[in-house]
């Protein structure tokens, strides 16, 4: 059986089994190296899509690892991947980054995250539609954008995304929902 099913979504027995190296880690701090080294990569990469400098993503990286270690202890036991309380305190690290030195945040925009969005919002597949969501896109808000993008671009469960968010799954659902129907709007009113 393959234990990762995706890039970011794990099995149950692979949780299971990091479940175990966090509560190594609690009560050994050199057993964090452990967690530090599966998920580095990762964070470095989700830093770095919204930053777009190397030096930074590894300092903000850095931090998030620091920050981890030294409140292992306060990590709760949902069912998520580890990686998903490392990219939260990512994404808080990121912001406190953008509103210290008032810079705007940088979102990556894959093409099949686009095509995917305009199956989900049920329109045709062309280019025309293509270009006008991905300029639609442009409109969003900060929240909005952020959202989308996890749910379309880093292909995240709702769950996942919402535990990043620090909301509750039911509100990922329905601001998803809300911001394709405002995304769909917009191309409708494009024609």
């Amino acid at each position: 059986m393959n234990e990762t099913l995706s890039t970011y979504h794990f099995s149950k027995e692979r949780i299971s089994k990091e479940e175990d190296l966090i509560r190594d880690a609690k009560k050994d701090s050199s057993k964090f190296d452990i967690l530090y080294n599966n998920y580095y990569e990762q964070i470095f990469l989700f830093v770095l899509k919204r930053v777009e400098t190397e030096d930074i993503a590894a300092d903000i990286t850095s931090q998030v690892f620091l920050k981890a270690l030294t409140n292992i202890s306060k990590y709760k036991e949902i069912g998520l991947p580890f990686g998903s309380w490392l990219y939260r305190i990512a994404r808080n690290e990121i912001y406190d980054l953008f509103l210290k030195n008032k810079i705007e945040m940088v979102v990556s925009i894959e093409s099949k995250g686009i095509w995917n969005m305009i199956t989900e919002i049920g329109e045709e597949k062309n280019e025309e539609d293509y270009t006008k969501l991905h300029a639609a896109l442009g409109t969003l808000d900060d929240d909005e954008m952020e959202l989308i993008e996890l749910r379309f671009f880093e292909k995240r469960p709702f769950k996942e995304a919402a535990e990043i968010l620090e909301i509750t799954e039911n509100n990922a659902k329905v601001k998803t929902y809300r911001i394709l129907d405002k995304l769909k709007k917009l191309l409708q009113n494009e024609r």
